[in-house]
């Protein structure tokens, strides 16, 4: 058969309908071949009722009946092998992504299958329960539609994950090093030219050389190779790999090995690398379990154009479905009433209802009902309709229900709320505490059909200002329904009905036309920041746009934030000018602003997608945590950003760990969206391989076990209470019984791994929470003794804020390695594991400043401004502080203090800031903190300005810690001229003014993290801090003398600080 020139208005499929039980080779006991012809433009449903009526008349199966049900028959056809499935029954018929032939008459063919569902074994039960407590959540509870967006989403990402797994380099995948591309700091850069010394290990034999910085892996195994012939040894080269002697990582490829991070740690270290040669026929099991689902068609949920949907010269008896364009009404409701099982503690007087038209973060209308008495079961039967039309529905737009306490309110009838009203309307009515319930739905489904018909809503109780962890922005905008079917307040009302489904176009054909680079839409002038509303009339504006587009791609953001998009053709033009955008014209913090809560449309966010995919797993990795945060904005659960994002899971362990905790924790923490992240964990445990996926059950295994200690824990000794000297013993005697497996990866570092437990070494630690402090053995490994694994758990705090705290610290050392600048920040592992629990890790041969000047001064150490000083001296053999000590305090200092400030930590007491003391051990390889004098930041719990408070007082009053004794160590006394405090100068502007430069990736990071819940970071406005500290709107000069400034105050408010520390250490305030 001719696969060209075929009519495109008939169809005739074959159709092989399956009957009996399935045999061995993919055969069956019995088939039967039906032909049916139709148009084109019928459905899938259409399709399935003549096979059914075929099948009937021929009786060629028992229950021809059962041909109809999606559930019971699956519709399939094959393509490259693989077997597709015509999922949705409303597609048309002419979009099907099948392999068509045209027959000896020019009509199009397709051959289908139907095929009996395949039973459900117990081995696939058992999976997927296994692959559920993984998740944290049951998907199949949830996914009893089959068209429902869980079940359709489920379906579509199989085929994308398939395709990545396809391309996938099994090596690659299993043996990814940890790199780094920034350039070694200037102080460092003499260790490049020095010979390293490497020692592998293999079968018990060793083999050491001194090899150049600039050799790479390859040629490591090349050396080993050779040494391995002339021992007369013989291995298979091809299939050996070096990895890290004790840890979880891999030197392959064919960089340096000076972009190798455990090399350039055993360059600051001054230690020998040991490498373990193995076989990567001995390495864990990557294998992927083969697919329990066939594939679906590419094109399902995909709508056809305006001009196939329209009714124009159509007969009733041809239409199947209706374009939402030729839908010119407006959108009403008619609010039927809500119950609710439950009354509320303080039930109101009296409510309403208020209805709005949701679309991004913008309220676009708004319609209240009448105001009635508070009951638990209300009737309106009363119509609200708004301004805006059917027609110009954006993909995306969400029916938002409120039920609000109006009983101090005057009684105001249906009240409609401009255009522009926004976010901030609606905040403002929190802040009243008028708002009690609140629900959303979708009224373009995730299949672009129009939602209909009467609906039931089970409603969100809108949370007390005493409460925490909710989000406004991104947990009142959900479309989930309360679970709580049974207590939850239900609203019931009703949408329109039309005979038909009406589905949201794709596109219309008559833009390709207008759009052509001819005769370009036209759009409003972009280069306007301040016009109220865009008018898209000028052709030659469009024109300049798309010219001068690298030179303003950083005013993108602004020029969609004034695009009406209730208007579909201009919508469509501003997707023209999108086609025409290089995706790499954009920086990433323009990028990652386009993901924010701001945009809805996909298009828009596509182009984002785009400029991502060229970034790094080094560069994703440091953009991970907000990336999955914005999942949570996304109108739908399937979008551009979760395949990304699955895909470069798969394609790397680092970043699938890290993505898998994210998730995770989302799924454990955050009701409203925890459908969405459960499903889009699934597809990446779908396609991460066996090893990952016994390596997440150990580590989960872990995790239960410690919550349960912890949980006894905080019942025998509550908050604020003093432990007993018997709550060592206790605790150990708990760790003992308790579940922990032989050995884990740490959640909050894969290459870590921890082994049995040192209860000796285990303890309570004596804060309100109880957190514990865990030790574990380290891996046995041919190469020099590892320090114990140590993790401290909490229980109880939200470790979200300290992530984003510990992360941006990450981005700003990165920013400041790109200029060469060393700053010896240490972010330490942490990672939230659940709702209110997670790990952080233990930093090694570092104490507290408190502990410092207790040591040098007792009770009144904070005070004794040479303690430090004196302490440093003290761990130095010649009594005198070298050079490198100096400058590893200098700069330590330097950039703790403008990170510090830029981020408005607080609380910063001498219990929240550790130095470095490396004593006579000097093989400790946890952190690069190996020598005397390094300082650092611990405990993030308030951030963005908000400091504490003592009897009214604000205990914070200067910008960022720099005491007495911090200014005695660098000798500057009295206000004395230093060469050290110089240096220190020079360094935290230079550093300031770096990440000033990057100011809008900062903020935009910290802003996509309102997406969280964090009770600091909830709001627009708690961004203002990091603006303000940043200098946004000032001249670089300006700047410089900004943060000059703020180190002359620090050292007039030292006094203030030493005092308020001397309180902590005494009175225990914290």
């Amino acid at each position: 058969m001719s696969k060209t020139s075929c009519p495109e208005n008939s169809l005739t499929f074959f159709c092989n309908i399956r009957t009996g039980k399935s045999l061995p080779a993919g055969k069956w006991q019995q088939t039967t071949l039906v032909v049916v012809k139709l148009a084109a433009q019928c459905n899938v449903h259409q399709l399935r009722l003549r096979i059914y009526m075929q099948a009937q008349e021929q009786t060629c199966h028992p229950d021809p009946l059962s041909l109809l049900d999606p559930v019971k028959f699956l519709l399939l056809y094959t393509k490259e092998a693989d077997w597709y499935e015509i999922f949705d029954d409303w597609q048309v018929l002419q979009t099907l992504d099948i392999p068509w032939a045209c027959d000896s008459h020019g009509q199009r063919v397709a051959h289908v299958v139907l095929s009996p569902q395949p039973d459900d074994t117990e081995e696939r039960r058992s999976y997927r329960h296994a692959l559920f407590s993984l998740i944290g959540h049951d998907l199949d509870t949830v996914a009893a539609n089959r068209l429902g967006e869980v079940s359709f989403t489920r379906r579509k990402l199989v085929s994308s994950r398939q395709e990545e797994i396809r391309r996938r380099n099994p090596r690659a995948y299993a043996t990814e090093p940890w790199t780094t591309s920034a350039p070694i700091a200037k102080n460092q850069e003499e260790q490049l030219s020095r010979k390293l010394t490497v020692i592998m290990h293999y079968n018990g034999l060793s083999h050491s050389v001194k090899v150049d910085l600039k050799i790479s892996p390859e040629g490591l195994r090349e050396i080993f190779n050779k040494a391995m012939a002339s021992h007369a040894l013989q291995c298979e080269s091809d299939d050996l790999v070096l990895k890290v002697c004790g840890r979880d990582e891999f030197l392959t490829g064919d960089l340096p090995l000076s972009q190798y991070l455990w090399v350039r740690h055993c360059l600051r270290s001054f230690q020998e690398l040991h490498l373990s040669v193995v076989l990567m026929s001995h390495l864990e099991d990557d294998s992927v379990r083969a697919v329990e689902w066939p594939l679906v068609d590419n094109y399902t949920g995909l709508s056809s154009t305006h001009e196939e949907l329209s009714l124009k010269g159509k007969d009733v008896h041809d239409i199947i479905m209706i374009s939402l364009w030729d839908c010119n009404r407006k959108f009403r409701l008619k609010l039927l009433g809500f119950d609710i099982p439950q009354r509320p503690c303080k039930p109101p007087q009296s409510v309403h209802v208020e209805a709005s038209i949701l679309y991004g973060s913008k309220v676009v209308s708004s319609v209240c009902s009448t105001p009635k008495a508070f009951a638990d079961e209300l009737l309106w039967n009363e119509w609200l309709e708004f301004d805006i039309l059917l027609m110009d529905l954006p993909r995306g737009a969400k029916l938002g229900l409120t039920i609000n306490d109006i009983t101090h309110d005057s009684p105001g009838a249906k009240e409609s709320k401009s255009s522009s009203s926004g976010v901030k309307a609606l905040d403002d009515q929190r802040a009243k505490g008028k708002l009690l319930y609140f629900v959303n739905l979708l009224l373009i489904d995730h299949r672009s059909v129009l939602t209909q018909g009467t609906h039931t809503l089970h409603m969100w109780a809108y949370p007390g200002h005493e409460e925490e962890a909710f989000t406004y922005k991104a947990d009142k905008l959900s479309t989930a329904n309360n679970p709580d079917v049974a207590d939850s307040m239900a609203i019931t009302f009703f949408l329109d009905r039309y005979g038909f489904p009406v589905f949201l176009p794709h596109s219309t054909s008559s833009l390709e036309s207008s759009c052509s680079p001819g005769q370009s839409p036209t759009v409003s002038n972009p280069f306007t920041r301040y016009s109220s509303s865009p008018v898209i009339t000028d052709n030659a504006l469009m024109r300049r746009f798309r010219e001068e587009s690298v030179q303003y791609a950083s005013n993108l953001p602004q020029f969609l934030r004034k695009v009406n998009w209730l208007r579909p053709l201009s919508v469509q033009e501003v997707h023209w000018l999108l086609s025409q955008w290089e995706p790499q014209e954009l920086d990433v913090s323009v990028a990652l602003e386009l993901l924010s809560i701001d945009f809805s449309d996909e298009i828009v966010r596509k182009l984002a997608v785009q400029r991502l995919e060229s970034l790094s797993n080094d560069e994703v990795l440091k953009y991970l945590l907000q990336l999955v945060q914005t999942l949570k904005v996304e109108p739908y659960h399937d979008s551009f950003l979760a395949r990304f994002l699955i895909q470069r899971a798969l394609r790397s362990k680092r970043i699938g760990h890290f993505f898998f905790w994210y998730l995770r924790s989302e799924v454990a923490g955050s009701p409203f969206f925890r459908q969405r992240m459960a499903v889009v964990l699934e597809a990446y445990l779908l396609g991460c391989g066996e090893a990952m996926l016994t390596s997440f059950k150990r580590q989960i295994q872990a995790v239960e076990a410690l919550h349960e200690v912890a949980s006894v824990v905080k019942k025998l000794y509550p908050d604020k209470t003093d432990l007993p000297c018997t709550a060592a013993l206790r605790l150990q005697d708990l760790l003992r019984t308790c579940n922990l497996p032989s050995d884990f990866q740490v959640p909050f570092d894969p290459r870590i791994r921890a082994g049995e437990i040192l209860l000796d070494r285990c303890k309570i630690m004596a804060s309100k929470k109880k957190p514990l402090w865990l030790e574990f053995s380290s891996m046995d490994s041919p190469g020099p003794s590892h320090p114990p694994v140590g993790i401290i758990f909490k229980q109880g705090d939200d470790l979200r804020q300290d992530m984003l705290v510990i992360q941006t610290l990450v981005v700003m050392d990165s920013i400041w390695q790109e200029k060469s600048l060393n700053l010896n920040l240490v972010p330490y592992g942490c990672i939230s594991t659940g709702h209110n629990i997670g790990m952080i890790e233990i930093v090694r041969d570092a104490v507290t400043i408190a502990a410092v000047q207790r040591i040098q001064g007792g009770t009144h150490g904070a005070f004794n401004n040479d303690a430090l000083y004196n302490w440093l001296k003290e761990k130095c053999p010649i009594q005198e502080i070298p050079y490198q000590a100096m400058e590893r305090f200098v700069t330590s200092c330097a950039g703790y203090c403008v990170a510090t400030y830029v981020m408005g930590i607080g609380d910063r007491h001498n219990d929240n800031i550790m130095i470095t003391d490396q004593g006579e051990n000097d093989n400790r390889i946890m952190l690069d903190t190996t020598t005397t004098s390094n300082l650092l930041h611990i405990d993030f719990g308030h951030i963005l300005g908000n400091t504490k408070r003592f009897l009214g007082v604000n205990k914070e009053r200067a910008p960022f810690v720099l005491t007495p004794d911090f200014l005695y160590v660098m000798g500057r006394i009295k206000g004395r001229p230093s060469l050290y405090f110089q240096r220190f100068r020079d360094t935290c502007t230079q550093a300031y003014l770096s990440l000033r430069s990057h100011s809008r990736l900062l903020v935009t990071l910290f802003s996509l993290m309102l997406l969280t819940g964090i009770p600091e970071l909830s709001a627009a406005e708690d961004l203002h801090y990091l603006r303000e500290a940043l200098q946004e709107d000032k001249e670089e000069g300006e700047a410089r003398d900004h943060f000059l400034q703020k180190i002359a105050k620090c050292e007039d408010l030292g006094w203030t600080v030493q005092a308020m520390w001397w309180f902590h250490m005494n009175v225990g305030i914290k």
